[in-house]
């Protein structure tokens, strides 16, 4: 994996400090921390509905020490702004191509050296959408890791990690367990967001 903004040291201790503050400021919570076990894995990144998701990720990473990697449209990742967001441990996509995005991403975690734990949004966009994508969960899957699952509840202004959950294979009984969970979590724009 490409070094980032949470692996360059004097950085990272910097922009923890800060994101704590800021937090804090904020009003907003931070709830839970990485088992060991789950230096390598996937996280579900949910609700995802705002443009706003971001910077809060991005502070809660910081504050609880996560190695965090995320999957971004390839657009976002054009000149100017294509180095930063590959600093901030973005990842391109591109949607347009068919590509094994799950093996691909798969290979990479196995591969990793040392921690690293890759963000994705279950609904793919900030749009409302009916359906979650199944990608996080094949990733998990394919790569023999459990999913830890991350949320952010604006209402309350929790944001943190929850349970890890080890995927079975049945993906149909898991979404629903997964999704149940994330029953209790309103994103910005709560009526973008479906759990069902």
């Amino acid at each position: 994996m490409h070094r980032t903004i949470f692996t360059t040291p004097v950085v990272s201790s910097l922009l923890r400090g800060f994101s704590l503050a800021w937090l804090r400021l904020a009003g907003w919570t931070v709830q839970g921390a990485l088992p060991e076990q789950a230096r390598k894995s996937v996280f579900i990144a949910a609700p995802h509905t705002s443009n706003w998701d971001l910077p809060y990720t991005l502070f809660a990473a910081f504050a609880l020490r996560l190695t965090p990697y995320w999957m971004g449209k390839a657009s976002i990742f054009k000149f100017p702004f294509g180095g930063l967001m590959r600093f901030l441990g973005g990842i391109p996509v591109d949607r347009s191509k068919s590509n094994n995005l799950v093996a691909a991403s798969a290979d990479a975690l196995n591969a990793a050296d040392g921690p690293v734990q890759l963000i994705v949004p279950p609904e793919g966009t900030r749009s409302k959408t009916i359906y979650w994508k199944t990608g996080f969960y094949w990733i998990a899957v394919t790569a023999k890791l459990p999913i830890v699952m991350a949320y952010m509840d604006y209402p309350r202004k929790l944001v943190g990690l929850g349970p890890l959950f080890m995927p079975t294979g049945d993906v149909d009984a898991d979404m629903a367990e997964i999704k149940r969970y994330y029953a209790q979590y309103k994103g910005k724009n709560a009526s973008q967001f479906t759990h069902e």
